[in-house]
């Protein structure tokens, strides 16, 4: 007599449990993969942010007509404005000024050399558009001195413009992110003609300045410490008034400065030229022009403020975001700010600035520029530029005791 046959549960026939194990193990694996491999992409993508290179050729040297004296370039965006600009180049040179645009064609731009190139010189294709235009504090014709700024982590190297006659009201100037104090000296005539002493100061990090764990940036977080102590040597060496004057991530550094500064009492007024004023905004920015998805861009930036991340970022140290966002501490302003931005800036787009204007109008002015591109307003109009800041200068009664008007 046959069995009768019974339907067998399902876990008890032969071979289901160990392929549900297997099926399980594999999701978990998987999963597992899958977490890893994003929080590789994110601690990549994160990496790029802190990580300090080396300055990125952006423009091809064509030809250089050494009779002319002129200059060709593959066109882009910034080789084809107007204005005074500088060119970083290897070879015999170094760096180069460039004038005026005398011809633009579909993919190239011929401009003016105002550095003399002559038939022995030998310059490498590869080279980098830049808005410095002086590299050299002797290139202003201006009595300055070297002087040292104590850190925490060591001596960090200043020019000092000293104003004619002596004055206590101090402009420090503050340059941006993988860039040096050189940057900024296209302001300091502007200063100097109302009668301001200018502090060009170096800052952790920077190619002048001691470095720090890592060698990483805070994206200001920490860097706003050692230009605090530069405006503590200000004090010391009699201002009374201080003017920040910062540019892309120095406006983020300054606007730090602005609202924590342990000589905060002395801060007079702030210009900024080409601002970050929230970094997530322009991270997000930058991410979504590589088509990077934003849950990654979300997980890169989170993973910046973890502490035990930091060997997937490269951070030094977490970076605290809500402390770096100034919209979010508009409040706590109380210095005038003037901030100079343009419409085509699409490396730091304007949009943050406006935001900040549109909540503090009691403090904030914002003068938009169309055309110019990131930090590159004084090469692309130098008169409006110097302009704005004397008039804003002159109208709050920061001025020295020089006249302004010479």
């Amino acid at each position: 007599m046959k069995a009768s046959r019974r339907a067998v549960p399902d876990a008890a026939r032969p071979g289901t449990v160990p392929t549900m194990r297997s099926t399980v193990v594999a999701l978990t694996t998987a999963l597992v993969s899958t977490t890893g491999l994003l929080a590789l992409l994110a601690g990549r993508v994160a990496r790029r942010v802190v990580t300090l290179s080396a300055r990125v050729p952006d423009t091809t040297l064509v030809d250089v007509d050494v009779a002319a004296q002129t200059i060709t370039l593959s066109r882009s965006a910034d080789t084809v404005l107007p204005g005074r600009y500088g060119l970083f180049t290897t070879g015999t040179q170094s760096y180069i000024k460039l004038g005026t645009v005398l011809a633009a064609g579909t993919d190239t731009v011929t401009r003016k050399l105002l550095t003399q190139i002559d038939e022995s010189d030998r310059l490498d294709a590869a080279a980098a558009f830049s808005g410095w235009y002086f590299s050299d504090p002797a290139e202003l014709h201006l009595p300055f001195e070297e002087v040292s700024v104590s850190t925490s982590l060591g001596s960090c190297p200043a020019w000092v413009f000293p104003a004619d006659g002596g004055s206590d009201v101090w402009a420090v100037h503050i340059h941006g992110r993988g860039t040096t104090r050189a940057e900024t000296l296209r302001a300091v005539p502007v200063f100097h003609a109302a009668g301001i002493t200018s502090m060009l100061t170096s800052y952790r990090n920077d190619a002048d300045a001691p470095r720090s764990r890592g060698g990483s940036s805070a994206l200001g977080a920490t860097e706003w410490r050692d230009v605090d102590r530069a405006i503590g040597y200000a004090r010391r060496a009699g201002a009374r008034r201080i003017i920040l004057m910062g540019w892309s991530m120095g406006g983020a550094i300054a606007l730090q400065l602005a609202a924590g500064s342990a000589h905060r009492d002395l801060i007079a007024g702030v210009i900024l030229d080409s601002p970050v004023v929230d970094w997530r905004r322009v991270l997000t920015h930058h991410a979504d022009l590589t088509r990077i998805p934003r849950p990654l861009t979300h997980l890169a930036l989170d993973a910046l403020t973890r502490p035990w991340a930091s060997s997937l970022t490269g951070a030094g140290d977490p970076i605290p975001w809500d402390r770096l966002d100034v919209l979010a501490r508009a409040d706590e302003l109380v210095a005038p700010i003037l901030i100079l931005h343009s419409a085509a800036d699409d490396f730091v787009p304007p949009a943050a600035s406006r935001a900040l204007r549109d909540r503090r109008p009691d403090l904030v002015t914002l003068d938009e520029f169309e055309g110019a591109r990131h930090t590159k307003l004084w090469n692309y109009d130098e008169e409006r530029w110097t302009s704005d800041i004397r008039d804003w200068l002159s109208a709050r009664g920061l001025t020295g005791d020089a006249d302004a008007g010479n």
